[in-house]
């Protein structure tokens, strides 16, 4: 009984150690560089073909929302006629 508490503690202390097992390449100072370069893109494109994708969508999104708003407010301005 003791030794599997004892091998609890073990398991907990190495899993909440603060050493890595692994080495993670710090990706940081690389993402910096690449969106602080003056190329004439705008910050929110910089991301690559994922970023221009999700903008273009944002965009189509809106305008067809906005559309369907003034449809609807129009709609409700000008009530069908009751026969």
């Amino acid at each position: 009984m003791y030794r599997h508490i004892q091998a609890l503690q073990q398991v907990s202390r190495r899993t909440l150690s603060t050493s890595a097992r692994r080495q993670v390449e710090n990706k940081v100072p690389h993402k910096q560089k690449h969106f602080q370069e003056d190329n004439g893109i705008p910050i929110h494109l910089k991301g690559g073909v994922s970023d221009a994708i999700l903008y273009r969508a944002t965009m189509a999104l809106t305008i067809l929302g906005s559309a369907y708003v003034i449809y609807e407010l129009v709609c409700a301005a000008f009530p069908k006629k009751k026969e």
